[in-house]
């Protein structure tokens, strides 16, 4: 929480500038709320910079079709930097979020929410990156994502949060897997 608060502090600038790019880009909200699965498979609110135009699907992204051209333009950037992400340092305020765990699944995503239970996933506070996510994010399969935050949870300790923050880190700056 202490890392979240210094990081909202540091990052005030941002929460000026943002709203006001994404409000000149495309009518609509600036944050965008979803509802996700976090500890225990108990629901809470995700807060996000808004990407895509209003009336978008709330499915998961690797079903949207024409995602190209429901991301707008700077949702494009916010996407491709995580800089979309910013606004979940509240969620870790609130004791929903950590910066490391399994990223939270949509409400709609029974097969992830059902493995992530059988496998004791679910018990594990989200994050805002995951060992999932440095290991594929969205192009691996739900059992192969699970795999990865079981292997998380049973492995979890401070140095491999850290090593997973540092590849986060490596993968915004070259865009790796981002869409």
């Amino acid at each position: 929480m202490l890392f979240s608060i210094i990081f909202l502090v540091l990052l005030l600038p941002l929460w000026i500038i943002i709203p006001v790019l994404i409000k000149a880009d495309s009518p609509g909200r600036v944050i965008y709320k979803q509802k996700r699965i976090g500890t225990n498979s108990g629901f809470f609110t995700i807060y996000k910079y808004r990407t895509m135009r209003e009336g978008t699907p709330d499915i998961p992204t690797d079903e949207v079709l024409n995602s190209a051209e429901l991301v707008t333009k700077i949702g494009s950037f916010l996407r491709r930097t995580s800089i979309d992400e910013i606004p979940q340092l509240i969620n870790i305020l609130k004791g929903q979020m950590s910066f490391v765990g399994p990223r939270p699944a949509l409400y709609n995503q029974p097969e992830l929410i059902r493995l992530r239970k059988e496998k004791g996933v679910d018990a594990m506070r989200p994050g805002i990156t995951g060992l999932a996510q440095v290991s594929g994010r969205d192009e691996l399969p739900i059992p192969v994502k699970v795999e990865f935050d079981k292997k998380y949870v049973d492995d979890f300790s401070l140095i491999n949060d850290f090593k997973i923050i540092f590849i986060t880190v490596k993968a915004v700056f070259t865009a790796k897997g981002n869409k």
